[in-house]
This record gives C-alpha cells, structure tokens and sequence, in this order.
C-alpha cells in the first residue's frame, strides 16, 4: 500500500500537500513545487466545512490513493478534521505517515488503514426515468451510478448526506426524506412538500428553526416520592423522574436524576437547545467539564450549574448513587451531539454569553442568606437571575425565625422540590398535602397558598420563570 505525507504549511497558512512518502527519496525536502513523476498528478481544490473555508489543499494524487484520514489546521494544530480524498476523485486506501526533517502536521493520524463502507436506502420504483429527473434536478442529488445501459432498472444517488438506491420492483415502501436546509425556500422551488414518482414522500424543513416556547398551561401540580412515579433509563444511562407529568403545556420539563452506580459515565460532547436549563446537585456528586470554562469542574451536593443554551458540555464521572434535579424550557428541546469539538476548549472565558446568559456554578458555601419572599424563611440567591438577564431565578429555601403565612404570586411559572425536611402545602380550596424529600409541586400565579409546619431542617429548591416577579398576601 503506497504511503502518503501531509506536509504541514507554514504558520499563519492554510495551504496543505498530499503527497506519496516513498517519493521523499527523490525530493527529501518537501517544497510547493510539484514533484516529478509520471504516476503522480497534482491538482489544486478548495476544501470548505460548512459556515468556514479551510483554504486550498494541494494534492497529488498516486495510483494507490486514499480513504479517510485525520489532518489539522495551520492556524490551530490542536484541531483535527476529517479529510474525505472522496471529493479529489480518490477510491483506494493509504497510510498516512508522519513527515521527515521536522515538517508535517502536529497531530495527524499515522499508520492507519480505513476500508471504505458505504450505505444505502433503498427506495422502489415504477418509472426510473421519471425519478432520475425528480431526484437529480429537483432535488440536486448527484447521480452516482445506473445500470443496466441498455434498460436501467437501477440508479444510485447521493447528496444532502444520504445515498439512495432507486430501484424497479424493489419491494420497500416508498417512505419519507426529510431534507433540513438553511434556506427552505430557495431549495426545490421553495416547496415544503414534494412527491416523488415513485412515491416517497419529501418534506423540507428549516437547518436551524428557531426555539419554540409554548404557552403555559397553568395547574397546580403535587409530585410525591411515595406515590412511586416509574424511573426510565434515559440519555447516557441515566435514570429519569418526572416531577411535573403535565409539563404545563410543554412549557417546561422538571427531571429527578440518579446514576445508581457511579464512576464512568458514557457521555458525549452534546449541547441543549433550550431556553434555560438548570442542574441541581442534591446528592453525591458529579464530573462534568463545559465549553470556554476551563477543566472539568465537580458539581457537589447542594451546588448547581447553569447551563446556558447551546454550551457544549460532557458528564464525565459521578459518585455512587447521585442525584440531580434538572429543569429545561422548553419540555421538548432537542439535544445535539458535537462530533468536532474536544474538551475542555483552549479557551477560558468565564464571561462569555450564550443567547444572552452566562455560565453559573453556584457553591453554597460561598453564598449568604437573606429574608425570604414568603414569610417564616430565609434563602440563599445563586445569582442565576442576574447572570440569566432575569429569565429564572434559583434560590435554596430554609427555616426562618417568623411564622409562615399564606400568599400568592405572579410568576409563569413556581417550581419547588423538598431536598430535606418536611411541610404541609395547604392551598385555596385544596387539602393540604405533607411533603417529604423527593417531593415537587407547582403553583399557579394568582393562587394562596402557605408552606406551614416546616421541620427545623427543612430545605426547598425554588425555581422561577421569569426571575422577577411579585409576591402579594
């Protein structure tokens, strides 16, 4: 198998060589002139990744050439990206090796054989001509292969990331493509929904649409430990409680979490569309590193994170039995796993906003304590209000020195978990309810209520949506 160099450019250039290593022995010193050789033919291409250009890749291509492999930018060694030798025309593997007399790319794979693999979707038809014409000029796919030349029964196609295999007398379904698109409405004459001849259906739908809040739909809602409310096994391995099943509408969705075994979590690089997102430790801890904030940071018991929209974030390790309440606006938010970014970032930067909010690790320690909006508790701000632009707000609820009374509030939403401890919840026209830890309820603007007989050691998580809001007898 014919080995190949990636010769790294000089600093401050994005300009990169492909070329056979067994040819260093006729040119020892790599330069920008092509080397001589009859099985060797050079071509110049631009590399692009979506919203960014890479500059232009130098290739010389051999009579064994290539798969995937890994090389890295000029201006960011660190930074590895796949190279696919498929757009240059390449269909044979290689090993890439490292480069000699100190020039090559920091970081590149070396030694690595990749066979090629492809899939394909395979879709019926009853009239190929008719959807060789949909797929390639409405749809923009590439027509890859067809056969047989004198009667074509099959057609392969590619594009949008999806390969088809269009086939007469297949015996699939037609079934639906999706196609996501910065702009939907320069993409197929700007229909959202198309039917191909052989029946597939197709919908056209927004790269990146815009965040959905829905309106609350206002309840009051109790969720007790006691009543058994099923554990599901969700995202990472991770078991998930919910503590508000109307989710008021979808507005906002409230998760008991625990890892019963601790140690590994078999988590990704991933990041959240949502609104706002809170992740409260209540007991145990957990390791989790975030985008620009440095190295990984351990969420202790009684601490939280906030973790504004799109942070790209990993769970790395927990204790045993951890436990965490989590919030996230909308209930129904999309989470997306970042394949290209490795953490912790270069990058530290405490102050940066994503939409607007800013990165929070609350320590309790490090708090004060202060009157209570409700009467006969005191609590702590984790700053979350301020450093949300007033989106929510987050406060740790304990015993004060007055009686409770009863009260009512304004906000869209009252969120309140019992960490520790024990009260009744008496409401308008409700009986009233003992709350133990585990316990959740919401309350609806507009509605009285009292937090009566509370233990000396009770503890409250309040979480409210937007962070201000008026509290009236």
């Amino acid at each position: 198998m014919q080995p190949f160099l990636l010769d790294h450019p000089a600093p401050g250039r994005t300009s990169f060589r492909i070329r056979p290593a067994t040819l260093l022995r006729e040119n020892p010193c790599p330069t920008r002139t092509p080397v001589h050789n009859p099985k060797v033919r050079s071509s110049e291409r631009r590399f692009n990744r979506p919203g960014k250009t890479f500059g232009t890749l130098h290739l010389q291509e051999a009579a064994n050439p290539t798969s995937f492999f890994d090389f890295c930018l000029a201006d960011d060694s660190r930074t590895k990206h796949k190279f696919n030798p498929l757009v240059f025309g390449i269909k044979h593997s290689l090993n890439c090796v490292p480069s000699v007399q100190g020039i090559g790319c920091p970081g590149i794979s070396t030694g690595v054989d990749m066979t090629e693999t492809q899939a394909e979707i395979r879709l019926p038809t009853h009239d190929l001509r008719r959807d060789l014409q949909f797929f390639t000029k409405t749809l923009g796919m590439r027509l890859d292969t067809i056969y047989p030349a004198d009667d074509p029964r099959v057609a392969v196609f590619s594009g949008h990331g999806l390969r088809l295999r269009i086939e007469t007398g297949a015996s699939e379904s037609p079934g639906t493509i999706r196609i996501r698109t910065e702009d939907p409405g320069s993409f197929a004459g700007g229909e959202r929904e198309l039917t191909a001849p052989n029946g597939t259906r197709v919908e056209i739908d927004d790269l990146n649409p815009p965040l959905v809040l829905p309106p609350t739909i206002h309840s009051f809602v109790v969720r007790r430990l006691v009543d058994q409310a099923p554990w599901i096994v969700g995202r990472a391995g991770m078991e998930y409680r919910d503590l508000i099943p109307d989710r008021l509408g979808g507005s906002i969705i409230a998760s008991h979490i625990r890892i019963p075994d601790g140690g590994t979590v078999p988590d990704m690089v991933h990041y959240h569309t949502v609104g706002f997102q809170l992740i409260f430790c209540i007991s145990g801890w957990v390791d989790v590193v975030y985008e620009d904030q440095g190295p990984p940071v351990r969420l202790h018991a009684g601490n939280c994170f906030i973790q504004p929209p799109e942070i790209r974030h990993r769970v790395l390790l927990a204790s045993d039995s951890v436990e965490v309440v989590e919030i996230g606006v909308p209930a129904e938010h999309v989470t997306t796993i970042d394949h290209e970014m490795d953490l912790p970032t270069a990058c530290i930067r405490p102050d940066r906003e994503w939409n607007g909010q800013k990165f929070v690790h609350h320590e309790a320690d490090q708090a004060t304590w202060a009157p209570h909006r409700l009467p006969g508790y005191v609590s702590r701000d984790t700053t979350i209000c301020e450093n949300t632009g007033g989106v929510a707000d987050v406060r740790v609820v304990k015993r004060g020195t007055d009686d409770p009374d009863w009260r009512c509030h304004d906000a869209d939403i009252l969120f309140t978990f019992v960490m520790n401890g024990g009260l009744t919840l008496e409401g308008d026209d409700r009986d009233p309810y003992r709350l133990e830890p585990g316990d959740a309820f919401v309350i609806p603007p507009g509605m009285s209520t009292c937090h009566s007989d509370p233990t000396d050691d009770i503890e409250l998580l309040e979480v409210a949506l937007p962070g201000e809001f008026k509290t009236v007898p």
